[in-house]
This record gives structure tokens, sequence and C-alpha cells, in this order.
């Protein structure tokens, strides 16, 4: 099995500002992807949630990683029911909307044709990535809102046929899909007939937040580590990355490397850190990625 750590973004605004890991003098988004990629084979795009992706940018990720480097890329807001900011989307959507729609800050509830072709551009964007081998996983991070009912299944299940050609992830982030051992198994049971992967979360311990499990529904393990700051979580007068603010121990990044350890069957586990506060998903994918190696 292959062991692919890395973190979430690599240019989230408090790690660049902090000058813990890019030095001050790398200015352009080129300089601070190359330099990733001699610490880490692997990165998730985040950026990809808040605007659509572009072809060009697919190619400079490809031209600017080494050929073994591999990209997980987070699915736009629209693909995964959260409200997508009206301001960013690109001229072809934003023609297919009335007046009211776009005058709003958020499009909620795109309809289906809008939907569709949101759809068709991510896949689009993204081939560059294919065409080199340095695509990973598409991660689907659906909303606290997205309960376990019927027609979430089926929205989950329809994305098979959107994207025949590449790895889907899947994310909860309510607790209904595995709040018991029959609703765990039918979740498990319907992703692994699929070959999705259940992304398993390492999080603060809460009734409404998913726990902290380790499951394996496909080919390839997804793991995101989110920190344990139940405190901020909760909170929504502070900055994102506030919210992420913990640094994992060495035991805690040990207990979790002993379970990964254990994977069966498993051609290779992508291991996350999404805790992007300053340089903590830095250095914890580091220590992580030497356990790992031994």
């Amino acid at each position: 099995m292959q062991f692919l750590v890395g973190t979430a973004s690599w240019t989230d605004p408090s790690l660049v500002k902090s000058d813990t890991f890019y030095s001050a003098s790398m200015k352009t988004a080129d300089e601070r992807l190359r330099f990733y990629a001699t610490h880490f084979k692997t990165v998730e795009v985040d950026s990809s949630y808040y605007a659509l992706p572009s072809e060009k940018n697919s190619r400079l990720w490809v031209e600017r990683t080494p050929d073994d480097f591999v990209f997980n890329v987070k699915a736009f807001a629209m693909l995964t029911q959260h409200a997508a900011e009206t301001a960013r989307l690109p001229l072809a959507i934003k023609e297919m909307l009335t007046p009211e729609q776009k005058g709003a800050p958020r499009l909620k509830n795109p309809p289906k044709p809008v939907l569709d072709l949101a759809f068709k551009m991510f896949a689009s964007a993204l081939s560059p990535l294919r065409d080199a081998g340095k695509l990973g996983m598409l991660l689907f991070q659906f909303p606290p809102y997205f309960t376990s009912m019927a027609r979430n299944f089926a929205y989950i299940a329809e994305l098979g046929s959107r994207f025949p050609e590449d790895s889907i992830a899947i994310e909860f982030r309510h607790p209904s899909w595995v709040s018991d051992d029959r609703r765990r198994g039918e979740t498990m049971k319907f992703l692994r007939e699929r070959g999705f992967a259940y992304v398993s979360v390492d999080a603060p311990v809460s009734p409404t937040i998913v726990p902290s499990i380790l499951e394996v529904t496909g080919p390839e393990a997804y793991v995101r580590f989110h920190g344990r700051n139940r405190e901020n979580w909760f909170r929504r007068d502070i900055e994102v990355a506030e919210r992420y603010k913990y640094l994992y121990s060495e035991r805690e990044l040990g207990e979790w490397a002993g379970r990964l350890k254990q994977l069966k069957g498993v051609r290779r586990a992508f291991v996350i850190f999404n805790n992007c506060y300053r340089n903590f998903g830095i250095m914890n994918a580091t220590t992580m990625a030497q356990m790992l190696s031994h």
C-alpha cells in the first residue's frame, strides 16, 4: 500500500503570511507549488470549492509538479448542494440565470440545466490532470444539512455516470449516515457497490459531528484531519482558519498511523491534513509521512 500524505491547500492565507514554510522571497503561485511538491507527493485543491477550476490552471499544476505528484480536487460548492457565490460563477452559467438569481449574493437550488452545465465544466477543467495521470480523487464534501435519505442516496449515485473515468470520495458532515450500526452498514454497502471511497475524518467529538471512524469502501482510502478544536468548530465570528486551529500531538498522530498501517486490500491511502492554520497542517503532515514510512 502506498501512503500519500499532504495538506488541504498549499496557498492558505494564514500559511503564506506566516513565513514558516514558504520563505518571504516566494511571491508567486508557481514558486510555492514547486516548493510544496519537493516536500509532499499529494495535495488537496481547496480553491475549486469556491470557484469552478479552469483548464489553464490544471495545465499549470501539471507543469509545476513532478511526474508522480497527485492532485485531489474538492468539488465545486454547487455540485455538493452548497450555495455558490454568484459573483464567481462563469459567464456561461450567469447567462442562464434569472435577474433575481443574478442579483442574489449566493445561488441556492440551481435549476437542473445550470447544475448540469456546472458538472460538465468541472469535469472538463480537470482534463489536463486526468491526461497526465495526476488526478487522484474528486472529493465531494456534503453539507451538514445533507442527511441520510433516499433522494440524497440517489444524488450520490449519479456521480458515477457524471465522472465515469474518475475516482470519487464522499465526505459526510451529518452523522445520520453512520449514526448506528444499521445506517452505517447501509451507507458503506452503498458506497462499496459503486467503488466510492468513504472519507474518514478526525474531528472534534460532538453529537452533531460525524464520528472519527476508519472505513474503506474502495480500492483507495481517504482520511482528512480537521483538528479537534471543539470550541472554535461551532463559532461563526472567526476566520475559517481559526476553526481548524489545532496542532496534533505525536501521540495522536501515532495512534492514527497504527490504524492506517493495518488497512487491508487498499492500493493507496490519501492522508490529508485540513488543520490549515499557519503551518500546523504542514508540520503534522510531515510527521505523519515519517511515521507511515517506517
